[in-house]
């Protein structure tokens, strides 16, 4: 079977370029557009929309079709059959573990779990009042200071003992985060509970009594960092790549993510949620700003409705909304007012005309955010969490870029400032 090929006339260049057309396992065909710069040409591509930046097997999108696989199996089967960490163990190995090798996964995890005492004295140095966000993306780069026994990225096995301490570690730092904004003392991790159950004991649980986590709670929490594990080459997993490939260890490389993640248009979609849900206030305002919301003339928008990517059903919020009545009836969270704003919402969203014909279905955003208020996270914690839950996709992208031979970033422009002038002296300005 011949090479598939694509040719482009450009005007003033004798001959139609050729270009080699490459086919992916799943997906629409690639041109490699290589070659355009010997020519003299390169493509103009704003967002990257159009652009596949680097080659995976990682994870794979559908949006059409609502689609979501990580190394082939859907979403939906991991979330009601694997956990967390199984699915942490898939993403970076290729294949699931048996149950030796996830026995042995998960407690080489569990046994990463603490951080550095020096660590407590670098949260002091930050406000009361500091965005968790902030403190992440400062912590989890020091922790580049704490292991140079592991920093050699070009070492398969400093590589794989990162990202072990990675995945430990980031709910460890995200409950220090919330706990040095209350005032409260941290707590150190209790290794004979789960991946999910131990870091709603660090956010929730005092010294002076043992904790008591509720295990529907745990399950909920342990499918959200699960669904938010790895969405192919979104903004942050492509800053990951890009920071990576300079050569820079891969805590600064996570911490280039959280600080990509922090944005309100990638990682802050469910704190708008509920900031949206605290600015309707009431369920007898909720047709008035329905209505808004269909005014194209309008700027409001509702937040947690429709995905950038999926034009179906995205396919975690499907997973999400099986668990929400469960975790909020656990909570005793049904008579919350933004909760009931948000179930009424959803309803709306679900059969009303223009939202079923425009495909606003609730995202995940919506219902993540929904849950992880019922269980008591503070807002400003959401985004923090979707950090943790995504820490596993980041590093196996960044160690699948740098088990492969790669190239450092360097994306072209489109130049249309001055052309070359000349120094004009400050006397003849």
């Amino acid at each position: 079977m011949s090479e598939k090929k694509a040719h482009l006339t450009v005007d003033g260049i004798d001959g139609a370029l050729e270009m080699p057309v490459r086919s992916g396992t799943l997906g629409p065909d690639v041109v490699d557009v290589g070659g355009l710069t010997g020519r003299g040409l390169f493509t103009y591509d704003p967002g990257f929309v159009s652009t596949a930046s680097c080659e995976s097997k990682i994870t794979f999108i559908d949006g059409g079709k609502g689609q979501l696989l990580h190394r082939g199996y859907p979403i939906e089967q991991l979330a009601e059959k694997s956990d967390y960490l199984e699915t942490c163990y898939l993403l970076m190995n290729g294949e699931l573990p048996n149950a030796e090798q996830k026995k042995t996964y998960v407690d080489t995890i569990m046994s990463h779990t603490m951080v550095h005492e020096s660590l407590v004295s670098f949260f002091k140095g930050f406000r009361y009042d500091a965005h968790p966000m902030a403190m992440m993306c400062g912590v989890v780069g020091a922790l580049a200071s704490f292991y140079h026994d592991s920093l050699d990225i070009n070492n398969p096995e400093h590589r794989e003992i990162s990202a072990h301490r990675l995945i430990a570690k980031m709910p460890t730092l995200a409950a220090m985060c919330y706990k040095h904004s209350k005032g409260m003392p941290f707590m150190y991790p209790d290794n004979s509970r789960s991946y999910s159950e131990n870091f709603l004991h660090m956010m929730f649980g005092n010294p002076c009594e043992s904790s008591k986590i509720d295990p529907i709670v745990a399950k909920a929490m342990d499918i959200i960092f699960l669904l938010h594990a790895d969405h192919e080459q979104n903004a942050s997993t492509s800053t990951v790549r890009l920071a990576g490939s300079s050569g820079a260890n891969p805590f600064a490389c996570i911490s280039s993510g959280i600080a990509t993640l922090w944005g309100p248009a990638h990682g802050g979609a469910n704190e708008a949620v509920l900031n949206m849900l605290q600015e309707i206030g009431d369920e007898s305002r909720i047709d008035e700003f329905v209505k808004r919301a269909k005014d194209k003339s309008d700027p409001f928008r509702l937040m947690g409705f429709g995905h950038r990517v999926y034009k179906n059903f995205d396919p975690r919020s499907r997973v999400m909304q099986g668990i929400c009545d469960e975790v909020l009836g656990a909570m005793g969270a049904e008579n919350d007012p933004l909760l009931k704003i948000a179930k009424k919402l959803e309803k709306i969203a679900l059969e009303d005309d223009y939202f079923v014909e425009k495909k606003l279905y609730p995202n995940v955003d919506f219902y993540s955010g929904i849950i992880m208020k019922a269980i008591g996270i503070p807002t400003d914690m959401f985004t923090v969490i979707f950090a943790t839950g995504r820490t596993s996709g980041w590093i196996a992208h960044w160690n699948e870029m740098i088990s492969n031979p790669y190239k450092i970033g360097r994306p072209r422009q489109l130049y249309t400032g001055y052309p070359q002038r000349n120094y004009t002296d400050l006397e003849q300005r």
